[in-house]
């Protein structure tokens, strides 16, 4: 019996996992530098990732009775030098699978002049790539492919809002954005400066500055967004949201934003400090109006 029921195991297995794990690039990643460098996990408070070297999407998906269709893929902050990835990443799909949407957590490569050619572009090239992989599968991951979103914390909101402003495809769109204590700027009065040193180098351009300063890249096109910030953040200042809701109200883009009197930065979802810790609910209720 053993014999048999071992097998069943192992291709249950690789059936379920073959949707949990999937790699961004099977046929080869662009921009890739080779390079001595291996990806690195760290597992204290959180699961730190650095060196990223072979980027995927982690799936998470609800039952199929209790799918909304709608999916949110999910980019995990920190300073474009690393990755909170259970943080930022696998604790908020899960939360989001439970609620009936689809969590993706995207592991997405840090752009180190030493493992690409072109570092700058690495992390919006995989995001770009996630969605496109996402709407491939959405059939058979049970997501409508018009309800696809992108959420980011901190760093990983600077990405989130990169996606969602410098896309020219309507395929590379995401159809909504939800944005967490993230940096929205690369204008050094209210950047944070370690991600803009990791993403654009010790001096950029003012080319590259203003190419992502993402309050100065929003269209009429940009997708309805989200954001929560608090004004005591002292890594990431809420002048980053306010600008980011301006410039979305400006081009009359639909903006709901939870500014909090305190919080600080890097929360996730604020388990224990008081109201800051609804800001989920609100989001999910916020998620429901959008069909």
């Amino acid at each position: 019996l053993m014999k048999c029921v071992i097998p069943l195991l192992l291709l249950c297995s690789s059936l379920f996992g073959q949707d949990h794990l999937v790699p961004l690039w099977p046929d080869g990643i662009p921009n890739l530098k080779s390079s001595e460098l291996k990806e690195h996990e760290r597992n204290e408070d959180i699961l730190w990732i650095t060196k990223v070297e072979a980027p995927t999407i982690e799936v998470y998906l609800p039952s199929r009775r209790h799918a909304t269709k709608q999916a949110v893929i999910i980019c995990p902050g920190g300073g474009y030098m690393g990755l909170a990835y259970d943080w930022e990443g696998t604790d908020i799909a899960q939360w989001l699978s439970a609620q009936g949407v689809a969590g993706i957590v995207l592991k997405y490569r840090l752009p180190s002049p030493i493992t690409n050619h072109i570092p700058h572009m690495a992390p919006l090239q995989d995001a770009q790539q996630a969605l496109l992989l996402i709407r491939k599968h959405a059939g058979k991951w049970n997501i409508d492919p018009q309800k696809i979103g992108i959420m980011g914390f901190s760093a990983g909101g600077h990405l989130a809002s990169t996606v969602g402003t410098h896309f020219e495809d309507p395929s590379l769109r995401p159809d909504f954005m939800v944005l967490v204590y993230p940096v929205i700027s690369m204008d050094a009065t209210i950047t944070h400066s370690g991600s803009r040193k990791a993403l654009l180098g010790e001096r950029p351009k003012q080319e590259l500055i203003n190419k992502y300063s993402n309050e100065k890249r929003v269209t009429k096109e940009t997708p309805p967004t989200f954001m929560v910030h608090s004004a005591d953040d002292q890594a990431v200042s809420i002048a980053n949201s306010l600008r980011f809701q301006q410039a979305l109200l400006d081009h009359k883009v639909p903006i709901e934003f939870h500014a909090y009197p305190y919080g600080g930065h890097g929360y996730s979802t604020a388990i224990g400090q008081g109201r800051l810790a609804q800001w989920p609910l609100l989001f999910l209720n916020w998620l429901k109006e959008l069909d």
